[in-house]
């Protein structure tokens, strides 16, 4: 494929949601976008220059992506850290984030091993790579506990509970291969940061505050409602996982705040004591994140633009919050897949204070995220913009 472009080109493997707003932000600095995904008409085609169509794993379509790009990255964790390095030797076209971050974060238990073993405070977790072994970490971790498919779960995806010993085998069933297993951890509330690394520098935003139905983040709240001490300790926890990645980009980071504390005497099997408002890690993704979709009106610089940025080796911007903000996630409430199209904008459109976002995707799946409205307004409090979110929800529709 040949692009003439006067300013720089990026290639991105993923062309959903995420490509569609990295594709938004591009625009105004000058930056092209060639994406690839395996559909051929995805979300990220109407605002990006080429799209390719291919596999996220492919060998050829990211070898096609490096040959026209002056950096490539990715938008999903399915990409291929194999055929990245392969394509970047061809073509000596740089990868960001680093194909080795993505190779440590797509596996659940290579992760978790890296951060704690870097100090990072992190889940009690063990490998369960079958049955037997299973039940074995259950023993010391104890239940209910949290069974995660190693490979290939993202946002959720993969991730099965166990309440009692009953369910060990059909929960392993579900994770369909090598899994990790980890202790509850009894939290107050889960917190997210977004994290860039830039070319010999760094930022944070400030936390949010995850709420997640049936494993599927539904609303993020910005600033987290906890006290200051507790989001310094979640900036502080999202620089100590950014010092441990490689390349440039932005990271998603979500962390659990702990709300019951663990004394040393009360640790069975050797695990670690742990404090009331202790901050963990749950996961990274290493790509803008749905928790961060805030930041595109929330704050000077939003996720997306940083990770253009970032992935150039530009100055990094700014993370300061412009208000409080909401971000209510539009998802496809359906039981089974049928036909899409936005309904209800002007109801969000008059509301001053919101934004609108629609995806461009033309089938509605069981919860598949159709878009996102954002509310921005220091002079609401939190609580109201909350219920002003849900009513536009309400108004809301993607039907055919």
């Amino acid at each position: 494929m040949q692009l003439t472009a006067d300013g720089p080109v990026v290639g991105v493997v993923g062309g959903g949601q995420l490509g569609r707003m990295l594709g938004e932000a591009a625009a105004p600095l000058g930056v092209e976008l060639v994406a690839s995904d395996p559909t051929p008409d995805p979300p990220a085609a109407p605002v990006v220059s080429e799209t390719l169509q291919g596999a996220f794993d492919d060998a050829d379509t990211i070898d096609a992506l490096a040959e026209c790009a002056d950096v490539l990255t990715y938008e999903i964790e399915l990409a291929d850290p194999d055929a990245l390095e392969r394509a970047s030797e061809a073509h000596d076209t740089p990868v960001h984030p680093a194909p080795d971050t993505l190779r440590m974060i797509q596996d659940k238990l290579v992760q978790k091993r890296h951060l704690r073993d870097a100090g990072v405070p992190v889940p009690e977790f063990r490998p369960a790579g079958s049955v037997a072994e299973l039940r074995e970490a259950l023993e010391d971790l104890g239940y209910p506990a949290m069974l995660k498919a190693r490979k290939g779960g993202y946002d959720g995806r993969g991730n099965v509970p166990i309440e009692s010993p009953d369910d060990v085998e059909t929960a392993f069933e579900q994770v369909e291969g090598q899994a990790m297993v980890e202790e509850f951890v009894p939290f107050e509330r889960e917190l997210s940061v977004i994290g860039v690394r830039g070319d010999g520098e760094q930022r944070v935003f400030t936390p949010g505050e995850n709420v997640h139905e049936e494993e599927i983040l539904r609303e993020t709240v910005v600033p987290a409602r906890v006290p200051e001490d507790v989001r310094e300790r979640a900036k502080s926890v999202a620089r100590e996982v950014l010092d441990l990645l490689d390349g440039r980009g932005v990271f998603g980071i979500e962390l659990f705040e702990v709300s019951e504390a663990r004394s040393a005497s009360d640790s069975s099997s050797g695990r670690s004591p742990r404090e009331e408002g202790e901050i963990s890690v749950n996961e990274i993704a290493p790509r803008p994140h749905n928790s961060g979709h805030w930041t595109i009106e929330g704050a000077r610089t939003s996720q997306f633009e940083q990770h253009i940025r970032a992935v150039l080796g530009w100055p990094l911007g700014a993370t300061d919050r412009r208000g409080r903000t909401v971000t209510k996630n539009l998802l496809g409430d359906v039981s089974e897949p049928r036909p899409a199209a936005l309904d209800g904008a002007e109801a969000v459109l008059s509301e001053p204070s919101a934004n609108l976002h629609w995806y461009g995707k033309r089938e509605a799946r069981p919860l598949r995220k159709m878009g996102h409205v954002t509310l921005t307004d220091d002079r609401a409090e939190t609580d109201e913009l909350f219920a002003r979110a849900r009513e536009l929800r309400d108004d809301w529709t993607f039907d055919r």
